[in-house]
C-alpha cells in the first residue's frame, strides 16, 4: 500500500514539473517585442503614421496639372415657330435639335503666390507628427508592458513568501500537536496554530487571486488569448545610475510630447506662409481640345460643327475682400504665438515631471537598501524565534509576531523594488529612452 502512495506521488510530481516547464518564460524583452507586434493602439498609429506619410507628395499640394475629359449630348423635340425680319414666318411640329460636345482639358495654376510649396512642406510637418505620435503611443504602451510585467515580478515574489509562511506554520501546527500529545501544551495552543494556518491559507489563497489576473492584465497588453500560461522573472533589476541632468536632456531632444509641439509651431508658420500667399495673384494656364457639332430642323442653320484646339491663361489677383486678409493673418500669428506658450509650457511641465519622478527614484533607492536589511533581521529574529520555540523557551504569540515580521519584511521590500522600478520606468519613459 506504501508503494502504490509513493508511486502516485512520484507521477503527481512528475506531471506538475513537466507543466511547469512547458510554461513560456516570459522576459521582459519578449513581451515588448509582442506588444509592439499585436498591441491594438500600436497598429492604429501605425496605420495614421502612413496616412501622413501617403499624403505627401506634390500632386496633394496643388503642384501638379488637373486634367478632364467631358461629353455633354444635348437632344430635344418641340413644335417650334419663326418670325422673320421680312414678315414671313414658319413653324415646324416635332422640330428635332442636336448638341454634341465632347473634349480634353488641362489646367495647370504655375503661381499661387508659393502657397503650394508652403503646403507641401505643411505636409511633411504632418508626417513627422504622426511619427511622433506613434512614438509617443509606443513609448506609453512600452511603460504599460513594463509596469504590468514588474508588477507581476512582484505578484510572484509576495506569493512566494506566503508560501514561507505557510510551510512555518505548518511546522508550528505540527510542534504544538506533538507537544500537546506529550502534555507540555494546551490544546488552546493547537487550535490558535491551526487558525494562523487557515488565516495564511486565506491570504495565499488571495494572492493566488491577485497573481493570476496580472497574468490576465498583461496578456492584454500583448493583444493575445487572456489564458495564455507563462512565467516572469524571479527578480526586479533595477537601474540605479539615472543622472538627472542627462535625463532633462534627452527629454528636451526626444520626448514625443514636446517634440509634437515643436512640429505644430512649424505648422502654424506653414499656415500663416499659406494666408499670406492670397495678396499675389494666381497665375493659371489652360489648354484643350474639344469638338462641337449641333444640329436643327429649324432655323437659319441646320448643322453646325467645330473642333480644335484652345489655350490662354488667366491670373486673378485679390484686390478687396472686406479686410478678411488682414484678419487671416492677424489669426494665424497668434495661432504661432499660442504654439509657443504651449512650447514652454510642455518644458516646465516636463521639468516638473522629471524632478518629481527622480525625487521618488532615489527615495525609492534609499528604501531598497533599508528594507533589505530589514528582511535579513528579519529572517534571523525568525530563525532564533523558530529554534526557541521549538525547545519551548518561548509563548506562541512571540513566534507568530516574528513570523508576521519576517513575512511583511520580504513583502515590503518586495514593494520597494517594484515602486523604485516604477519610477525608473517613468523617468525613461519621459526621456523617451525606454525600450530604445
Amino acid at each position: 500500500m506504501n508503494t502504490k502512495i509513493v508511486i502516485r506521488s512520484l507521477i503527481v510530481f512528475f506531471i506538475f514539473v513537466l507543466k511547469t516547464n512547458a510554461q513560456e518564460v516570459l522576459t521582459i524583452e519578449n513581451a515588448i517585442k509582442i506588444a509592439l507586434e499585436n498591441n491594438f493602439e500600436i497598429k492604429i498609429a501605425k496605420n495614421n503614421s502612413k496616412i501622413n506619410e501617403t499624403n505627401v507628395t506634390i500632386g496633394n499640394a496643388g503642384m501638379l496639372p488637373t486634367a478632364t475629359a467631358s461629353v455633354v449630348d444635348n437632344n430635344s423635340i418641340q413644335n417650334s415657330s419663326q418670325t422673320r425680319q421680312d414678315g414671313t414666318s414658319v413653324s415646324l411640329d416635332n422640330a428635332k435639335n442636336n448638341s454634341l460636345n465632347y473634349g480634353v482639358s488641362l489646367d495647370w495654376t504655375i503661381f499661387d503666390g508659393m502657397k503650394m510649396f508652403a503646403k507641401l512642406d505643411q505636409l511633411k510637418e504632418l508626417q513627422k507628427l504622426g511619427d511622433a505620435e506613434l512614438k509617443r503611443t509606443i513609448l506609453v504602451k512600452i511603460g504599460q508592458v513594463n509596469s504590468a510585467y514588474y508588477d507581476l515580478v512582484q505578484q510572484q515574489q509576495q506569493l512566494a513568501a506566503l508560501d514561507t509562511t505557510i510551510v512555518i506554520s505548518n511546522q508550528r501546527l505540527a510542534l504544538a500537536k506533538n507537544r500537546f500529545t506529550i502534555g507540555k501544551a494546551s490544546k488552546l495552543e493547537v487550535l490558535n496554530a491551526q487558525v494562523d494556518l487557515n488565516s495564511d491559507q486565506v491570504a495565499l489563497l488571495r494572492q493566488k487571486e491577485t497573481y493570476a489576473n496580472s497574468k490576465i492584465l498583461l496578456n492584454q497588453h500583448l493583444a493575445r488569448d487572456p489564458k495564455t500560461e507563462f512565467k516572469v522573472a524571479d527578480l526586479i533589476a533595477v537601474d540605479s545610475n539615472l543622472i538627472f541632468a542627462d535625463l532633462l536632456t534627452l527629454a528636451q531632444k526626444q520626448n514625443p510630447t514636446l517634440e509634437a509641439q515643436i512640429i505644430n509651431k512649424r505648422i502654424a508658420e506653414l499656415q500663416l506662409k499659406q494666408v499670406k500667399a492670397d495678396r499675389y495673384p494666381t497665375v493659371k494656364l489652360n489648354t484643350g481640345y474639344n469638338f462641337a457639332d449641333s444640329q436643327s430642323s429649324l432655323g437659319f442653320t441646320s448643322q453646325a460643327s467645330s473642333r480644335g484646339l484652345n489655350y490662354g491663361f488667366s491670373a486673378l489677383l485679390n484686390l478687396f475682400d472686406g479686410l478678411n486678409q488682414n484678419r487671416n493673418e492677424k489669426v494665424a500669428k497668434l495661432d504661432i504665438e499660442n504654439t509657443q506658450i504651449v512650447i514652454e509650457q510642455q518644458n516646465m511641465i516636463l521639468n516638473t515631471q522629471l524632478s518629481t519622478a527622480f525625487q521618488t527614484y532615489l527615495t525609492n533607492l534609499e528604501l531598497i537598501g533599508l528594507e533589505e536589511e530589514n528582511e535579513a533581521i528579519a529572517k534571523q529574529n525568525l530563525s532564533i524565534t523558530l529554534d526557541k520555540f521549538r525547545i519551548g523557551t518561548i509563548t506562541t504569540l512571540e513566534f507568530r509576531t516574528a513570523q508576521l515580521n519576517y513575512i511583511n519584511a520580504k513583502v515590503r521590500n518586495s514593494n520597494a523594488q517594484f515602486q523604485a522600478k516604477l519610477s525608473e520606468i517613468a523617468l525613461k519613459e519621459l526621456a523617451g529612452t525606454i525600450g530604445f
